[in-house]
């Protein structure tokens, strides 16, 4: 009889792979985990306890089938494991690398909570799907039947390249309109490379565009080609466009030099990771060398920036939060990271204004917890008397993004949107208020993560399907 595979949790302990030195990898972009070896994935993944309700699977938002993989990669059997996981995720190896695993897969997983330590799910999914790439397990998108209907997508982030995917497997032709000059969107520019090294999206991209995929890239819907124009060409429209309108500051001097925006700041960096010229990088608007570094938020974004002006070469990095460590809204793990790579965490601490022009500090408050808000988490609430200057050469405002005005901006009668800005649309079907149009992600559920993005995309693009179906049925009577 065959000895269990499984349940090896009592025996084995947690690990992770390994994390390059602090001192090391804060000189440069690349990702700061390695590689799991097959036996070290195989070890990992055998820790599972194959719970009769996975509660891994239940959080995920794609509800992967974590449970079956995790199996299959405890007994070898990879290429299975692969095929599993790209069933419910377009982008398993992404996935592994951003999500925040501690909030959502790994910090539900059963024997986390009976204190044996997460099985490490994260790692295993990238493992098995970087695997799948250096096999030549994951192929290029060939349709069983191609079809004459056309969708045009618009903004090629992750919820729009999932939708991509979907449609093109169903042999639905597929455009994409994207205003930046690289397909990718949040995932291209928004997140820095020792996250998410770009290959890992180019490579994506690219097996899309060898499965018909057109990109229309430079393409700013409203200014080179109206919305209307683009519904005139498809059979049905997805807007995908993300949230990019960051949230402003208030307060005396806010508009200083010196003072910018996390997207900008972090879309230039990674365009000179690319190799490509960007202005208000050399002139040090955009850049961290030399200058003490104040970071405004407490979110993945605020993570990416303090890690990104390490980077750079900043004398100092600290970042100012209202509320304290067990209240922020980011990754537990980025905040470890950040701080090994030398980041200073303020917390309980909000800008009040801004000192100089070009900014030279941050007038800062100090806050104390009260009670608690709607959300169920405790308001700050100002301490009086206690206001300082933190010094600062530049002040980066990573405070979280809103919708842009897209029925303002791109001239469009009919098109419904929340009090909130985001784009109305049914949550299952992702159908707006226009006829064939639909919408997906940040731009209809607002600011969230790339997973949601992902699932939000697929099951959008299952819903095109349908009404193409539905039309074509109607039509033909």
């Amino acid at each position: 009889m065959a000895k269990e595979p499984m349940l090896k949790f009592v025996t084995v302990g947690r690990d992770m792979p390994t994390k390059r030195d602090a001192e090391d990898r804060k000189d440069d972009f690349l990702e700061i985990y390695g590689e799991f070896v097959e036996a070290k994935a195989e070890e990992q993944a055998s820790r599972c306890s194959q719970c009769g309700v996975p509660y891994c699977q239940s959080h995920c938002p794609l509800h992967n089938n974590i449970p079956d993989w995790l199996r299959l990669t405890a007994t070898g059997r990879l290429k299975e494991a692969y095929e599993i996981s790209q069933a419910t995720n377009t982008f398993p190896e992404i996935c592994g690398r951003i999500c925040p695993q501690d909030r959502l897969c790994e910090g539900n997983c059963v024997i986390e909570n009976s204190g044996h330590g997460t099985v490490t799910i994260g790692s295993v999914e990238k493992y098995i799907t970087d695997t799948a790439w250096e096999n030549g397990w994951v192929e290029t998108i060939t349709p069983v039947v191609e079809r004459e209907e056309s969708v045009g997508i618009i903004g090629s982030g992750p919820g729009g390249l999932a939708a991509a995917d979907r449609l093109r497997r169903a042999g639905i032709k597929v455009t994409v309109y994207e205003r930046s000059d690289r397909a990718g969107g949040l995932m291209m520019y928004g997140i820095p490379g020792f996250k998410l090294e770009k290959d890992i999206v180019l490579r994506r991209v690219e097996q899309l565009e060898k499965s018909g995929v057109e990109f229309v890239l430079n393409c700013n819907v409203g200014e080179d080609i109206s919305f209307d124009a683009i519904r005139g060409k498809h059979d049905a429209v997805l807007i995908a466009t993300g949230v990019y309108k960051s949230r402003d500051l208030k307060g005396p001097g806010s508009g200083a030099d010196g003072i910018v925006k996390a997207i900008d700041y972090l879309t230039a960096s990674n365009k000179v990771s690319f190799g490509d010229e960007v202005e208000e990088y050399e002139s040090g608007e955009l850049n961290a060398n030399g200058k003490k570094v104040v970071v405004i938020g407490g979110g993945d974004t605020a993570m990416d920036c303090v890690r990104t002006a390490i980077r750079q070469g900043a004398t100092s990095v600290k970042c100012l939060y209202r509320r304290d460590r067990a209240n922020m809204p980011g990754s537990q793990r980025e905040t470890q990271n950040a701080e090994e790579e030398g980041v200073d965490f303020v917390w309980l601490s909000a800008p009040k204004g801004f000192a100089g022009d070009p900014v030279s500090g941050v007038m800062v408050q100090k806050m104390r917890l009260g009670a608690p808000d709607a959300s169920g988490r405790q308001s700050p609430e100002v301490i009086e008397g206690a206001d300082y200057v933190e010094e600062a050469d530049l002040v980066i405002k990573a405070l979280g993004f809103e919708p842009e005005e897209l029925p303002k901006l791109w001239g469009v009668d009919g098109l419904e949107v929340t009090r909130w800005g985001t784009v109305l649309a049914d949550f299952k079907t992702h159908a707006s208020s226009l006829e064939g149009v639909y919408a997906c992600g940040d731009i209809q559920r607002g600011a969230s993560l790339v997973v949601w993005a992902i699932r939000d995309g697929r099951e959008a693009a299952d819903a095109m399907i349908d009404y193409i179906d539905q039309t074509a049925a109607v039509a033909a009577e």
